[in-house]
């Protein structure tokens, strides 16, 4: 018989500094190689190999191969949640370089969190929705509002083939703005939506993205007021 949970191997894992930036590295959903992360972490690449082991050992992250190369990723869903849960509780690491600050902005004004948006961008979009009465928010939760079929059905989301294992609407405080922004399954939908048609792009060595043009003349018409200031 089991008794209370044990959350100190993971809280272990995650203490150190090392780990705690692979595993960053990953929250934006993709699968990475081990030099990858090791350039990221700022490591040896045998060093690297050292904490991916520990990291899939404790059940944080999963591997993955493709012939001779070996891919890293988040484990599942709920592992991402609790980084993202912890990130809303955690302080922001000082700048030390002009590299880091540059970055530091970026994620700010937008990024992947896994498979949706966060950042001020998608504060403002969560707040277009909002507006448009695709979501409502009542008890300090979201829920699909009178008009999500028709606003999110211009953008090409179908709300009704949402995958039904896990919530359609969730919501999670935004780290970098202190404010409530839209995850759960209309949030990956909507982010997929965004890169498939090039309204946002990645940028490199980070998981922060940047609204295109094309991007923001499409939240204009469809959703006046959501995309942020330039």
């Amino acid at each position: 018989m089991a008794a209370d949970v044990d959350i100190a191997p993971v809280a272990a894992l995650l203490g150190d500094p090392t780990r705690a930036a692979i595993v960053s590295a990953l929250h934006d959903g993709r699968a990475l190689p081990a030099g990858e992360l090791a350039r990221r972490a700022r490591i040896s690449a045998s060093t690297a190999s050292a904490h991916l082991a520990r990291l899939v050992d404790g059940g944080l992250l999963a591997l993955e191969r493709s012939g001779r190369h070996r891919y890293f990723r988040l484990a599942n869903d709920d592992v991402a949640h609790a980084i993202e849960s912890l990130a809303a509780i955690s302080p922001r690491k000082p700048a030390r370089s002009l590299r880091d600050a540059t970055i530091g902005e970026a994620l700010s004004e937008g990024r992947t969190c896994y498979d949706h948006l966060a950042g001020r961008l998608r504060v403002a979009l969560t707040a277009g929705l909002l507006r448009e009465c695709a979501l409502t928010e009542r008890d300090g939760s979201f829920m699909l509002g009178p008009r999500a079929a028709t606003v999110l059905g211009r953008i090409g989301v179908d709300v009704q083939g949402l995958p039904p294992h896990r919530p359609a609407v969730l919501r999670c405080l935004d780290w970098s703005v202190r404010r409530p922004h839209l995850s759960g399954a209309l949030g990956a939908a909507v982010c997929a939506r965004a890169l498939e048609r090039r309204w946002i792009e990645r940028l490199p060595t980070s998981r922060a993205v940047r609204l295109t043009p094309a991007g923001r003349t499409a939240l204009a018409s469809l959703l006046p007021r959501a995309a942020p200031p330039t």
